[in-house]
């Protein structure tokens, strides 16, 4: 899709041309935000099997796969098989898990690391454990991963969580605990993974260190600053520059968790009432779910949020749900039956729903795409993840009859198996679901990106290529588009938001940002230009060059490429 999930594909692209895995790039433009790892992991793909889409997505699809084996694994551990197993299901078929592995976004990997991290802490500290220094290892390569994939807080997260569980079981101050923990070990190992990556990408991209809370246009202060003062300490603060985020509504943050662990979150009242005393293995991992969950939602609560932020503690809410579902004792069974009459009408309610979507557009028609029927927002409510959703219009549905007939048959299956198999009832829902989903996505994908665009440029006679935007409104033409790869792409005034702060570095390429009058000296002149616009766009390139220099080549998901001459 345009915007980051082709961003991240065409770095890791730009990695195996370039030969440099230390500083990522975009369009030739250092790129310093993000950890490398995400980046290192594509281009492996990429590697082994060739640039492709799917081997893009390999790395996130595997993380996914893997954090569900691990809370399976953690629960068994913890709890018991059966246990294990239901923790493992409501991590594979809750909505979050879904829905934020569908682009590319390190979180799913993340939360491997940080999960694996936590459980390694649990066995250091278990009285039982015959190997604790093996897995003060495996905590500390987990810890030195996790700093690859997404920075200071994949060290924060297990820290803090593991501290505070010491404080509420009254370990903290006991020579015992870190004789078990080895604070030496850990950090040699932490160090000796993550430490080479931060130190070169800090050598290459001068100045060294500048400790300055203030940025703006112009001002390059070099990976160091931008890397830990700019995107970890002015984040947080919600002081980054550039500003091109936005925030979630705290309340919303954690409310969202109802539906981010739909259907399993009709549990959480049952989970509630089981014991949280560090007595035994089970009651140990309860404590550390809350220290896990607790700090991971305070911190973000005060910090900026995209809605994805807290998916590294869905394993835990998917292990306290997961202990909660056999049903231990009478009051849990109680509450269970009370979760599972809930989903109950919750299903029927989405039948219903969705039932009546379907009735009303079955008859109207659905001409083109389906960005025809969608309507466009202010541009800040796309700084939030889900932003599209609020395009949707009745009419849009029409061209999701069959997604929609696939949603309504799973609501309707599920209100009938829930009443006689809970567990695998809404398992067999949420498959379904989750298949009407991604039939969904597939109508969505002229509008989320932009493949039929490249592809038509692809056929088209060989000119430069303009973005009329920043580079991420066009992002996946650039990913499809073969015929330009190794070529630069040119930004009618797109130098703002993640590439603003790169293009003011020594030796970056200074052809890249184009203004209207060096756009309208290229359009004007003999050489072949072509220009991708979205269609609100179209009449201020028509003032500026005139109407009569605008060949349409091709035309799909709100989207146009023109060409200044006629094409052949």
């Amino acid at each position: 899709m345009d915007d980051v999930d082709a961003v991240q594909a065409q770095i890791a692209r730009n990695m195996i041309d370039s030969g440099d895995w230390v500083t990522p790039r975009l369009d030739g433009i250092a790129y310093m935000e993000k950890s490398p790892l995400k980046y290192w992991m594509i281009a492996g793909a990429f590697k082994i099997f060739g640039v492709h889409d799917w081997a893009a997505r390999l790395p996130v699809s595997l993380s996914a796969m893997l954090l569900c084996w691990l809370v399976f694994r953690m629960g068994a551990w913890a709890f018991s098989i059966r246990a294990g197993l239901y923790a493992g299901l409501a991590m594979a078929t809750c909505v979050g898990l879904f829905l934020f592995t569908r682009f590319q976004i390190p979180e799913s990997a993340l939360a491997v690391t940080i999960a694996l991290a936590i459980w390694s802490f649990l066995r250091v500290m278990d009285p039982e454990e015959r190997r604790p220094g093996v897995w003060a290892s495996t905590m500390a390569a987990a810890i030195g991963t996790g700093l690859l994939l997404k920075g200071l807080i994949a060290a924060v997260f297990p820290a803090a969580s593991a501290l505070l569980y010491l404080a509420f079981t009254r370990q903290i101050l006991l020579r015992d605990t870190w004789k078990r923990v080895q604070p030496g070990r850990v950090l040699a190992i932490v160090l000796a993974i993550a430490a080479p990556w931060h130190v070169l990408a800090t050598l290459r991209n001068p100045p060294y260190f500048a400790w300055t809370l203030h940025s703006g246009p112009g001002q390059y202060h070099g990976f160091f600053w931008f890397y830990f003062i700019n995107e970890h300490v002015l984040r947080f603060l919600n002081l980054r520059y550039p500003r091109d985020y936005n925030t979630v509504p705290r309340a919303y943050f954690w409310l969202f968790h109802l539906l981010w662990l739909f259907p399993w979150s009709v549990y959480f009242p049952a989970a509630a009432k089981l014991g949280f005393r560090p007595v035994d293995r089970a009651g140990r991992m309860r404590l550390m779910c809350l220290c896990w969950t607790g700090f991971l939602l305070t911190f973000f609560t005060f910090s900026s949020t995209q809605e994805y932020y807290s998916l590294p503690c869905y394993a835990a809410l998917a292990l306290l749900i997961g202990s909660a579902l056999p049903g231990s004792s009478i009051e849990v069974r109680r509450w269970l039956r009370f979760g599972t009459g809930a989903l109950i009408v919750i299903a029927a309610a989405a039948a219903l729903a969705t039932g009546w979507i379907l009735a009303h557009v079955w008859s109207l028609p659905a001409p083109g795409d389906i960005s025809r029927a969608l309507i466009e927002q202010p541009i800040e409510k796309y700084t939030l993840s889900l932003g599209h959703m609020g395009d949707l219009t009745l009419r849009s549905f029409a061209y999701l009859r069959a997604p929609l007939a696939l949603a309504f048959a799973a609501f309707v299956l599920g209100v009938l198996l829930i009443r006689r198999w809970r567990i695998a009832g809404a398992v067999v829902m949420m498959v379904l679901f989750f298949h009407a989903a991604r039939l969904a996505l597939v109508v969505f994908d002229p509008y989320l990106a932009s493949r039929p665009l490249a592809e038509a440029l692809n056929r088209a006679p060989r000119g430069t290529l303009i973005l009329d935007n920043p580079y991420w409104e066009f992002s996946s033409i650039v990913f499809y588009a073969e015929t330009y790869h190794g070529q630069r792409v040119l930004m009618l005034n797109g130098r703002r938001n993640n590439l603003e702060y790169g293009s003011d570095a020594p030796g970056a390429p200074g052809d890249v940002f184009i203004d209207d009058a060096g756009f309208r000296a290229r359009w004007l002149s003999s050489d072949l230009f072509y220009v991708c616009v979205e269609h609100e766009k179209v009449d201020e390139l028509r003032r500026l060059v005139g109407a009569g220099t605008l060949h349409e080549i091709v035309e799909s998901g709100g989207k146009v490429v023109f060409s200044n001459r006629p094409a052949a």
